[in-house]
């Protein structure tokens, strides 16, 4: 190793079970267990010199909507580079929204954008083959990546991981599960459970698999009221201990917290900063009798364990049905069987006759699945067509294969056409996918197109319960046909609101966003068939309850039923992508990529690479979201090595713990609107500045380097005499005085070095520019970007009026994409806040504007009031932007901003 030591980082990233958290050397003792100090009589928890100093796992759920953020310091102790790692395991459905590191004072952030764009720079990589970092799959459920680093003697690096999901009902409860696995004692560790149901939390419980139902009630702490949950586990390193006098800890598995909410009211209906959530799952409703046909796949790759767990899943599977449901079972191998080829009562007769058929039925040949599915939907529509005391039943099919077909009719395309030509939508198909060699995007398409989902049943000792998991979860259908309408004109997007079957212990849920000025005529009405009868309810949007609820819970609630919103929007554009092609495909994958950048969520669209590591070929390590159908693979071959700069921060510049990373994407736009996200505090601020036309503006100065930014203010022509005139930045000035640089951009022209006579682009050019330390890209017709080695990173956003417009001149946005390596005294009415911010907002309540919320904050010693409103981040959108609802400081920032806002008036843009 050379001797700046520094860091090196090696990325490997994989798949596999549940929320991993590691932080093991993977050098060093061959026991790789820590040692007790005889002599001291003390617990060293140290391993191979490395210690665990904190592992903490916060979890924050409001309305189904889960929020993580796991923060992990790793020290090493020796006086020599030592190799550190950070597991993390997370449900396949979550997606990762920030990822940073901390380590020999500096930050290294995750950086989200387009895959294409990040694919771009593992060509190289990719042409020889080796693996650049990517994330693999190698659990059921979950998506793991790990990450390396060997850190300097006597050092420490941080970790902090964040990610996102919507919690769905299954079996009449909501699950979390973290897999706990730090492999060492651990000084501070903590796992904090937050729980927010405006319905009411009914049942709230936890369970870690590692440790006695003994010890679990003296170290699990759990509590539940009204509408706030709370779990929290917080071993000290005596309790880790997997005895009184070992040194190893007992902390490895599942950690497992489980609720459910209040069902007394039919209408669960929330609605916060124009966008809605509607959780439908009613109670005490009569079980409909169904009819259910089993197509089970015979041909030979079915052999062994596979048709004996089929059967033992069958077997179990026929003896809970009850009297009132009918069933009938078809078996394909080359040839296409069925028990009975019409449905018959599950009375105690046809269920032992049935049981018999199974335990002798025998394996045949090939596959022929599309012979099999059309025999099994051809008994259902048999029945509803010819036995009318049948046809107000719930009709399910389920198939279970392990293979491709083989015989019969193989073209899959042809197979899809089929079976969505016999079924026309009249019920669901379910789809189970029995190992590894089964096809299983299409099986999921053909689910999907038919009402229905596909499930993978994993080659284990568990398959049989696997099988009998999936059929308890459809197994009692309360209703058919449901439909969760909207007035047309009060909403501007809709998640999935039709659903052919609404299971026992399930729950429906839609979201949406409203349209402008349209509250108070927004209602939902669901419409349904029962068993016996029709159910018709209407909900009407509570107000008051609204208001209370934001009382309680403020931002986090409006924040988290947008992301919610926003995260069902994405998963169903993805699961729709799968479903079409050419154009229509294209169109949906936009629109799925488009979402998932605006709001910071790494898809299969997206990903997000690390800023400041690189390989011996200068390419940044990824971290991807694997393919629906991943399997889990084990990491082989050549293992990516990313270095850290070389050259180490200098004194004046601040060297923060991940907990305190400069706040991400500030940022001013429009008229003009200054924005500063907070994400420790998952927030954001804003406030106007209110001057004339012409006035210069100091936005960035860093006075270590020089840099520096500013804006000049430009008005709105079309203002009318005697009202406000709306100002806008129409000229910006980036100066690197170390370098020589200069930069000038209006929304005509973007010139370089303009003392000088540079050479002048337009903004219908698309050029990428380097002078010395300073990249310039611009982006045709919609932005650019500037990058400043060890500086930081800016966007310029051009806004071109249009017809009918309430601007009338062009104008410019500008944000600060990257600030960690700043000075620390950097300052600006925007480099201010690349510092941490802290500040409290309590009493909230209606302000003089009632469709709005006024609120107490407590920053730098003043105390103000604020107000919640609706601003728009251009950073990731030029076009259209992205909403963000944030507190509103009046008074051109009064109380925020240090000083007054005249102080930040200089004479030149340069």
């Amino acid at each position: 190793m050379d001797g700046a030591m520094g860091l090196r980082a090696l990325l490997c990233v994989y798949l596999a079970s549940l929320l991993v958290l590691q932080g093991m050397p993977t050098q060093g003792s061959p026991t790789g267990r820590p040692k007790v100090n005889k002599k001291r009589q003390t617990l060293d928890t140290a391993v191979d010199g490395v210690t665990i100093r904190s592992l903490k796992v916060n979890c924050k759920v409001t309305s189904r909507f889960a929020h993580y953020v796991i923060t992990s310091q790793v020290v090493n102790n020796a006086d020599e580079a030592k190799e550190i790692s950070f597991d993390v395991e997370i449900p396949k459905t979550a997606f990762i929204s920030d990822f940073a590191i901390t380590a020999d004072g500096s930050a290294f952030i995750g950086d989200i954008k387009d895959k294409v764009t990040a694919w771009k720079q593992y060509r190289k990589a990719a042409i020889s083959g080796e693996n650049a970092g990517l994330v693999r799959a190698s659990g059921r459920t979950m998506e793991q990546f790990t990450i390396h680093l060997t850190i300097g003697p006597r050092s420490k690096a941080t970790f902090r991981l964040t990610y996102e999901e919507v919690l769905k009902r299954r079996l009449m409860q909501y699950d979390i599960v973290i897999k706990v696995k730090p492999k060492q004692l651990v000084h501070h560790f903590e796992i904090d459970v937050d729980i927010f149901e405006p319905q009411g939390i009914s049942k709230l419980d936890a369970h870690a698999s590692f440790l006695s139902n003994d010890l679990a009630s003296q170290l699990v702490k759990k509590s539940f009221s009204g509408k706030q949950g709370r779990v929290l586990f917080r071993p000290t390193v005596s309790q880790q201990q997997s005895c009184p006098t070992c040194s190893t800890s007992l902390l490895n598995g599942d950690f497992k917290v489980t609720y459910d909410v209040n069902r007394d009211q039919l209408c669960d209906l929330l609605v916060a900063n124009n966008h809605f959530a509607h959780f439908f799952a009613p109670q005490n409703l009569t079980n409909m009798n169904k009819n259910v046909v089993f197509v089970i796949d015979i041909s030979t790759s079915m052999e062994g364990q596979k048709v004996k767990q089929t059967k033992e899943a069958l077997l179990k599977i026929l003896g809970d049905m009850r009297p009132g449901d009918y069933f009938d079972l078809v078996l394909f191998g080359s040839e296409v069987q069925s028990w009975k080829g019409s449905l018959v009562q599950a009375s105690p007769a046809n269920l032992r006759a049935a049981q018999d058929f199974v335990k002798h039925f025998f394996l045949a040949g090939a596959t022929n699945l599309n012979g099999g599915l059309l025999r099994g939907i051809e008994i259902l529509n048999q029945a509803q067509k010819n036995l009318p005391e049948l046809s107000n039943h719930a009709s399910v099919l389920i198939m279970l294969t392990d293979g491709e077909p083989t015989e019969g009719v193989t073209d899959r395309s042809q197979i899809l056409k089929n079976v969505r030509n016999a079924i026309r939508g009249k019920f669901p198909l379910y789809n189970l996918g029995f190992g590894d060699n089964v096809d299983f995007n299409f099986l999921d398409v053909m689910s999907m197109e038919n009402n229905g989902r596909a499930q993978r049943i994993y080659e284990d000792h568990d398959a049989a319960q696997q099988l009998q998991g999936f059929y308890d979860q459809v197994a009692n259908p309360l209703l058919v046909d449901v439909e969760l309408l909207y007035p047309q004109d009060t909403i501007s997007d809709l998640t999935q609101h039709r659903h052919k079957q609404y299971y026992e212990g399930s729950e429906i849920m839609v979201a949406g966003r409203i349209a402008d000025h349209k509250l108070s005529s927004f209602k939902a009405d669901v419409l349904a068939h029962g068993e016996g009868q029709e159910f018709k309810m209407t909900c009407l949007v509570d107000e008051e309850k609204m208001k209370n609820l934001l009382r309680e819970r403020g931002h986090m609630l409006e924040n988290h039923i947008e992301r919610l919103w926003a995260y069902l929007t994405i998963q169903e554009l993805l699961a729709k992508r799968m479903k079409l092609e050419g154009k229509e495909k294209a169109d949906v994958a936009a629109k799925a990529l488009q979402m998932s950048l605006a709001y910071q969520f790494v898809t299969p669209l997206t990903s997000m690479t690390i800023r400041g590591m690189a390989d011996e070929d200068g390419l940044e390590p990824v971290i991807d979201k694997p393919p629906e159908d991943s399997l889990p693979l084990e990491m082989v071959g050549h293992r990516k090595t990313f270095k850290l700069p070389a050259s180490q921060p200098s004194p004046t510049r601040s060297s923060p713990d991940i907990q305190q990373l400069p706040n991400q994407v500030t940022g001013v736009d429009t008229d003009p609107h200054f924005l500063i996200h907070v994400p420790q505090k998952e927030d954001t601020l804003c406030f106007n500045i209110n001057e004339e036309p012409g006035v210069i503006l100091s936005l960035v100065q860093d006075p270590d380097t020089g840099f520096s930014v500013n804006g000049q203010l430009i008005g709105n022509r079309a203002g009318s005499p005697g009202q406000h005139q709306g100002t806008y930045f129409g000229r910006l000035g980036i100066v690197n005085p170390t370098t020589g640089f200069q930069l000038e951009v209006t929304p005509h022209n973007i010139t370089l070095n303009p003392g000088s006579g540079g050479p002048v682009f337009s903004w219908r050019d698309q050029a990428s520019l380097r002078q010395h330390e300073v990249v310039v890209t611009i982006n045709r017709k919609r932005n650019l970007v500037v990058a400043v080695e060890d500086g930081g990173t800016f966007e310029v956003v051009l806004h071109r009026v249009w017809k009918g417009s309430a601007v009338h001149q062009d104008f410019l946005g500008f944000y600060v994409l990257d600030s960690h390596r700043m000075s620390a005294r950097t300052h600006g009415l925007l480099g201010q806040f690349f510092h941490p911010i802290d500040y409290t907002v309590s009493d909230p309540h209606p302000g003089s504007d009632p469709t709005k919320t006024d609120a107490t904050m407590l920053v730098k010693s003043h105390q103000l009031t604020v107000t919640r409103g609706l601003q728009k981040d251009y950073s990731k959108n030029p076009r259209h932007g992205a909403e963000v609802t944030c507190w509103f400081v009046h008074n051109n920032g009064a109380g925020l901003i240090d000083g007054v806002y005249t102080d930040y008036i200089v004479p030149d843009i340069f």
